[in-house]
């Protein structure tokens, strides 16, 4: 297989970025500092890869990009203008509720589930989706699943109590409960080469969109920022308990298109299970357990949810509009696993 390489700049705050990334650390003063941000972040594609791109160096890096950048005064500078205008968009679409019962946060977050109505693509999937949507499908996905749980775990420093005792219960599984091959991404992994895709991390970022990207941007905005530590929580909590039903029909999906090897679906028939154990976890000890702590911090919790329910109801209206329309959802066809 060929090297994964930097993806290509989308507009001159991409350009901007990546030249600077070219240079040594310490040697930029400022980075597109004469490039205005754009109005609307959540669908823009310069500005969503290139804070993806930041984000990308406190995961695990861009390639050819020494690691010093990570901390690099003035890439921090450029990541805060793109964070600023890309949480004030989220806000706009998901607002805080300015108080929540610390009994009753489980019931709000159940509400904003409830509330979703947006296209199944898990619907999709189990019943009429053919082969090739179901891969393109697991591309978007993989820019989150092949980190699956990393965002969240930036939160653990920063939680005490039972809130931290609830994420660390749910993580433990997501990293495999200390078996390397039970790792939530690597079963991703696995199943992105059974079904003829390149698993390599970041080998489709060039083909992936705006609205995919901005899920995973999404989760890196609320895991690295301390004061939105409640959000990540909620983030998690609504995350675990949207994902056992469409798992079940992913899985059942795949198997209907004769997908029938473990490695298929081993990933979707792990999340059944384990996220159904983990839903109340998750609502109640989690972002319950924060609202105790701080009733602010409650509706941090219900804030986050709300965020990312409203950005992924964009993100499956894009595929599922795509798909209506009989073209692809992807921004170009990939290149082929070798």
């Amino acid at each position: 297989m060929s090297s994964i390489g930097l993806p290509t700049a989308r507009g001159p705050l991409g350009e901007g970025l990546l030249h600077a990334l070219r240079e040594d650390p310490g040697t930029v003063s400022a980075i597109a500092a004469d490039v205005d941000v754009p109005r609307e972040t959540l669908a823009d594609e310069d500005l969503q890869l290139a804070l993806y791109l930041c984000y990308e160096l406190h995961y695990r890096g861009l390639p050819g990009v020494d690691d010093a950048w990570e901390w690099d005064p003035a890439l921090l500078a450029f990541r805060g203008r793109l964070e600023r205008a890309f949480e004030a968009d989220v806000r706009a679409i998901a607002p805080r509720p300015d108080t929540v019962d610390p009994d009753a946060v489980d019931v709000a977050l159940r509400e904003i589930v409830h509330a979703d109505d947006g296209p199944s693509l898990s619907g999709l999937v189990q019943k009429e989706a053919g082969i090739e949507q179901v891969r393109e499908l697991l591309i978007h996905r993989s820019a989150y699943q092949l980190k699956e749980a990393d965002p969240h775990s930036f939160a653990l420093p920063r939680l005490w109590g039972r809130p931290k005792s609830a994420m660390v219960e749910i993580q433990v599984d997501e990293y495999g409960a200390g078996k390397p091959d039970r790792i939530h991404a690597e079963l991703y992994a696995s199943m992105m080469d059974e079904v003829g895709l390149d698993q390599r991390y970041g080998a489709y970022l060039d083909v992936l969109p705006a609205t995919t990207l901005a899920t995973v941007n999404l989760a890196s905005l609320f895991g690295l920022h301390r004061r939105l530590r409640a959000a990540c929580a909620g983030h998690l909590a609504l995350t675990e308990m949207t994902s056992s039903v469409p798992s079940r029909r992913y899985a059942e999906g795949l198997r209907r298109l004769g997908f029938d090897a473990v490695r298929a679906t081993e990933f979707f028939d792990e999340h059944v299970e384990a996220d159904a154990v983990h839903e109340s976890i998750a609502a109640v000890d989690l972002a319950g357990g924060l609202a105790h702590q701080d009733v602010e911090l409650g509706c941090d919790a219900v804030f986050g949810a709300a965020a990312l329910a409203a950005i992924e109801e964009r993100f499956a209206i894009a595929i599922a509009d795509a798909w209506e329309a009989g073209r692809s959802s992807l921004r170009s066809a990939p290149v082929a696993a070798d």
